[in-house]
């Protein structure tokens, strides 16, 4: 097993757990951020992270954006939940819309790893076409069939499409 994914089970693996994510659309593009995953594997995302215990979801997640992105944001309207199993990642991942309150754009870091195994590599609002250009492989599952990113707004509910669990 590569470094990087030994360091990715080590910290996030083998438990449940709590993720907040903030859907930001500015002028019909969305931001996400792609992280590296080892073995030559990237997954782009809105900002987000694990929940700390004893802070609110609105906090964790306005936190987590400010880490990632240099950005102060509004939490709006709760959009989805989506539970992703993957062995050994297990994640409840709570969606919120975001707007913009503060700051400036630029690449953050996460603070549970070290200088050397950041997992960030690019962030960027992508529009409908750049988003399509994607990998289903290395997007979110929530981004592969929308087709516009109103739809993402849209989304309600509880979602857990094709977790290895559920076959």
């Amino acid at each position: 097993m590569e470094k990087l994914e030994q360091t990715i089970t080590e910290k996030f693996g083998n438990r449940l757990r709590v993720r907040v994510n903030g859907v930001l659309i500015v002028e019909n593009k969305i931001l996400l951020i792609k992280h590296k995953m080892g073995n030559g594997k990237f997954f782009w995302n809105v900002p987000g992270g694990g929940m700390k215990f004893g802070s609110s979801a609105v906090d964790n997640l306005k936190r987590e954006f400010l880490e990632e992105t240099g950005l102060d944001v509004e939490v709006k309207d709760f959009l989805c939940t989506f539970e992703y199993l993957e062995q050994p990642l297990h994640a409840i991942e709570l969606y919120f819309e975001v707007s913009i309150k503060s700051g400036v754009l630029k690449m953050g870091k996460d603070p549970e790893l070290s200088e050397d195994m950041q997992l960030i590599t690019e962030i960027s609002f992508l529009d409908m076409n750049n988003l399509a250009l994607i990998k289903k492989s290395e997007k979110h599952r929530l981004f592969w069939g929308i087709n516009s990113l109103n739809d993402v707004r849209k989304l309600k509910g509880y979602f857990n499409f094709e977790n290895n669990y559920l076959k």
